[in-house]
């Protein structure tokens, strides 16, 4: 069996196996060595999916009932990204989704505690929401906006991505400062995102190249895994069965 790769998320990553998205570059980019998992969950914050962890990632159990660990099934690095909705402002017309900055930071440590108790030999990669453009948030509302305020700010972004890489540090885990990464290009607005908050080509391309190396940094690259079965390039044509054996 292949080893895994499991992507959770929100919307950015649900919309990742789209058309030039960055888990589905990811798929590609690993297409004989891992298989790519999509569990992205539009619109959830990191209260919801805290609430939904184990029947997303469900425990194995042996005969007895006990829990355990299935080495065989356990993923060699999962992507944790969350915060775009969290950071929906609370007075907002998107105040649902709003989670306290404090709350925020202490449920990502718990979903990362999970992966790490759940699988301690995967490598768990947090990735920072992206930053956002206010101006696009207002012309893309997702629900009636009747105030005409956008429902979040780039500056309440830029908290919960200074956040993020502050849980990343206390865990011992690597993170993709996205926030602070695409803001480097001066038309970051228009190049990498297509709503003021989701990506463009453009943006996914962003993640998938930080993921990969962020992966190779962490020993995970195409170059040091294994293939699944043999190449063509291994077979010889003389005795092409003879590979099989």
């Amino acid at each position: 069996m292949r080893p895994k790769i499991y992507l959770f998320g929100d919307s950015i990553t649900e919309e990742s196996f789209g058309i030039g998205g960055w888990g589905a570059s990811l798929a590609n980019h690993f297409s004989r060595t891992v298989d790519v998992v999509l569990r992205g969950y539009s619109g959830y914050n990191t209260r919801w999916a805290l609430k939904v962890l184990d029947r997303v990632f469900p425990e194995k159990r042996d005969g007895d009932g006990r829990n355990g660990i299935d080495n065989e099934s356990e993923p060699i690095a999962v992507t944790v990204f969350f915060g775009a909705n969290d950071a929906s402002l609370p007075d907002r017309c998107s105040a649902f989704q709003h989670v306290p900055l404090h709350e925020y930071k202490h449920n990502l440590y718990s979903i990362v505690s999970f992966f790490k108790r759940q699988w301690p030999n995967t490598h768990v990669l947090l990735i920072t929401p992206p930053p956002i453009d206010e101006d696009a948030r207002l012309r893309y509302p997702y629900v009636e906006n009747k105030q005409g305020l956008p429902e979040r700010t780039n500056e309440a972004a830029g908290q919960y991505a200074r956040a993020c890489t502050a849980i990343a540090g206390e865990c011992g885990v690597p993170v993709i400062d996205l926030w602070t990464k695409m803001q480097h290009f001066p038309e970051w607005k228009k190049e990498y995102l297509s709503d003021g908050l989701h990506l463009t080509q453009s943006g996914n391309q962003v993640v998938f190249e930080e993921v990969i190396r962020k992966l190779r940094d962490e020993g995970l690259s195409v170059e040091a895994l294994p293939v699944d079965l043999p190449l063509i390039s291994d077979i010889d044509p003389n005795d092409p069965m003879k590979v099989f054996q």
